[in-house]
């Protein structure tokens, strides 16, 4: 049967609140409290990198306290409205303090709400732009982890469609952390400023929508053909080759400009842009890597419903855009040197199509 939501009552609203609360309030009392290394002092602010410890021991942390009969993770999917409601009170409320706490003043609130007003605000030494990503991608893997614990309560086993997602899905959770000092050379952290859009993006959006898959999931109990289970796992791992070697290779190459690659030393124009390895065949392999590996644990939906698609459709489209918004920024920035990259690199994001 399809999850059964609880009626959302303002009483259930207010306990979600405090639950969201409370576990961003644990999140950041780890990021700060958690060993981890300081990120490199080339950087313009300094960064505790513990994220994968805090990911880890919070994943223990839940099974654990679920196991003990604490909280019940299958009891979470039920509970998804009220806590979509209460992650939408946070992220609205919280790009108004945002705004309103900055010392920066624009022309326009609208605009300053949206867009935030800084680009690095930090509360008690802790950047709030770089921490939401902990909250957004923890509480994503909860919620996918309460759909397996869902139909394990629910039918008495954990099908292999299911296994295989939540494998595939938690590698690449945990890959992230694992890897996480590249997030500090995206543009996302380096340049964008820390308002509504990117607030409400944390901690509604990749939660709530990512885990559509894993939603239907729960009740799917049709049985997984070993062959279409190596097929997706080697599109997953093709595209998780193409995606952390493609990033990889970049934020090597940022900090040393004499590294190597595919075993030669980085070849460039004119010691800016990186043409060996994959930034030698296209500009934007690395997302095409990355969904690759979303349409791959997507597929193991099937095709009975449009739901669990909507993720990676929506991606596809975001990653497509975002890589024209990319192609252009980088053309004013670096002009005539961007076209003669492009000519050597030719294709933007996928091989032979765009």
């Amino acid at each position: 049967m399809p999850i059964v939501f609880a009626r959302v009552t303002v009483e259930s609203c207010f306990y979600a609140l405090l639950a969201v609360i409370g576990f961003v309030l644990l999140l950041a009392v780890g990021s700060l409290r958690l060993p981890g290394r300081i990120s490199p002092a080339a950087l313009r602010l300094p960064y505790k990198l513990n994220g994968l410890l805090l990911f880890l021991l919070t994943l223990a942390m839940a099974i654990a306290a679920h196991e003990a009969g604490l909280i019940s993770l299958a009891g979470i999917p039920r509970r998804l409205p009220a806590l979509l409601v209460a992650a939408n009170v946070l992220a609205f409320c919280g790009a108004a303090a945002l705004m309103k706490k900055s010392q920066e003043r624009g022309a326009n609130l609208l605009a300053d709400y949206f867009y935030g007003r800084d680009a690095n605000p930090r509360w008690f030494g802790l950047d709030l732009k770089m921490f939401s990503y902990r909250p957004s991608l923890i509480g994503l893997g909860l919620i996918n982890l309460s759909f397996a614990a869902l139909q394990l309560a629910s039918h008495g086993r954990v099908t292999g469609r299911m296994a295989l997602y939540q494998t595939l899905f938690f590698l690449y959770l945990g890959n992230y952390f694992q890897f996480e000092s590249g997030m500090l050379y995206t543009w996302d952290v380096v340049a964008e400023k820390f308002g509504w859009m990117l607030v409400w993006g944390d901690y509604v959006l990749v939660p709530f929508f990512y885990s559509l898959p894993g939603g239907y999931l729960a009740d799917d109990l049709d049985p997984l053909h070993p062959a279409t289970a190596a097929a997706l796992a080697a599109l997953y791992f093709a595209g998780f080759v193409l995606f952390r070697g493609a990033n990889e290779q970049k934020h090597r190459f940022k900090q040393d400009r004499n590294v190597q690659i595919w075993g030669s030393p980085a070849r460039t124009l004119d010691g800016r842009l990186l043409i060996s390895g994959f930034w030698g065949i296209g500009r934007k392999l690395n997302y095409m890597g990355e969904l690759s590996m979303y349409w791959s644990w997507t597929l193991l939906c099937g095709f009975h419903s449009l739901v669990p698609y909507l993720v990676p459709i929506w991606l596809t489209v975001l990653l497509m855009h975002r890589a024209g918004r990319d192609d252009k920024r980088c053309r004013a920035k670096y002009g005539r040197l961007w076209d003669a990259y492009c000519e050597r690199a030719r294709f933007r994001m996928i091989p032979f199509v765009y």
